[in-house]
């Protein structure tokens, strides 16, 4: 698993979601909101599971990678529901997906180092 590019993913989701807001295209929020549909959540729940699951920093990017899901799938509902101006504010600097993404990435940048993955 190449963490770099499952997090340049989860940080390309901000660009998803611009995009969807000013298309007003509908998202797939159930799939958004679950932490084992992405690449990286996958990795997380199987491979990542197996291998490091009794790292403290496992832990934290797992439940670090849930959280941003959650707050993924909120911002989906949003734009679902044609509240284009929430979503964007949902978006903005110091919100809690804002919060949510700086912190898995950190999570994900500490178990890449612990567990010495490349």
């Amino acid at each position: 698993m190449n963490l770099d590019s499952a997090l340049q993913g989860h940080i390309d989701w901000k660009i998803k979601f611009h995009n969807a807001i000013s298309k007003q295209r509908n998202m797939d929020a159930e799939a958004m909101s679950k932490d084992n549909c992405c690449e990286l959540g996958k990795w997380l729940h199987e491979e990542g599971k197996t291998k490091y699951s009794s790292l403290p920093t496992y832990t934290a990017a797992l439940t670090k990678h849930a959280e941003f899901h959650v707050e993924a799938g909120k911002i989906a509902c949003a734009i679902n529901a044609k509240k284009y101006a929430e979503a964007e504010a949902m978006l903005d600097f110091g919100s809690p997906f804002a919060t949510a993404s700086k912190e898995v990435g950190i999570a994900i940048m500490h178990l890449k180092i612990e567990a010495s993955i490349i």
